[in-house]
């Protein structure tokens, strides 16, 4: 499932809460007859991927990297990518790889610093086995200087959950002239509730177990540029309690170390 930031808003959220690659800054600009577009891709390896606080990676090393093509009049499409293993043992989610698609529309609102930021994000899971993991989500967001807030909505989140929100909030902080870089991030995630099975006594058909149908995430990440890297680590947690993940500490507080290079 994709974090983290604007381009677009809704990958930078994961990225964010992940800790992992940063946008590319070092672009291919084409330039055509009437409307040039930039290209830009990166790479990270990230010691756990963690997605709105809960590891996409058995809590284990993941490869990712994305390509993004923006163009004139702030319209972009990219796409994303990323090692995951839900250590389902065949019973379904047992996909190795999760590919993001998305399409949106970005733009500064003349001088008063605010933009905004629009689209459409769909999640691919190539392997799954016997349950549908893709999903698609709509996004917005708001940015202010280094402040930005924004919202996702599906109506059939993964694991077939059904209604999901997403509500966010990031602070980006440059410190010794950019040298170093502190964000941070707080997510609220609104989910359908599962079914309760009397005949079993337990909760079935939603994202998380023991029906929770909410949770708050957050992180705290710091990065440093250097060599032509970004160096990041960050903080990485949720209110969430192991009974909720299926008995994992998938969701645990925890250190998030990651190395990106933009190409």
């Amino acid at each position: 499932m994709l974090n983290k930031k604007l381009l677009p808003a809704a990958v930078a959220t994961s990225l964010l809460a992940g800790a992992a690659s940063s946008w590319a800054e070092d672009r291919v600009i084409v330039e055509g007859d009437s409307m040039p577009f930039e290209i830009s891709a990166n790479v990270t390896l990230t010691s756990d991927y963690r997605f709105r606080g809960i590891s996409q990676s058995d809590e284990s090393i993941a490869i990712q990297g994305g390509f993004d093509a923006e163009f004139g009049a702030g319209f972009y499409v990219g796409t994303w990518g990323s090692t995951v293993d839900f250590d389902t043992n065949g019973e379904g989610y047992d996909g190795s790889l999760e590919l993001d698609y998305y399409a949106g529309w970005a733009s500064d609102l003349g001088d008063s610093g605010l933009g905004i930021d629009v689209g459409f994000l769909y999640y691919d899971y190539p392997g799954d086995d016997d349950e549908e993991g893709d999903y698609w989500e709509v996004y917005g967001s708001m940015s202010w200087n280094d402040l930005a807030v924004g919202v996702h909505y599906s109506d059939d989140y993964y694991a077939e959950t059904g209604d999901f929100w997403y509500v966010y909030a990031d602070y980006s902080l440059g410190l010794f002239d950019d040298f170093l870089t502190l964000d941070f991030h707080l997510g609220y995630n609104d989910l359908e509730k599962g079914n309760f099975d009397e005949e079993t006594g337990e909760w079935g058909g939603g994202f998380l177990d023991g029906g929770e149908d909410q949770y708050y995430d957050y992180s705290v990440a710091a990065t440093i540029s250097q060599w032509g890297v970004d160096w990041s680590l960050a903080w990485v947690g949720t209110d969430l309690d192991d009974d909720d993940v299926f008995g994992t500490d998938w969701a645990d507080d925890t250190v998030v170390f990651s190395i990106s290079k933009s190409m």
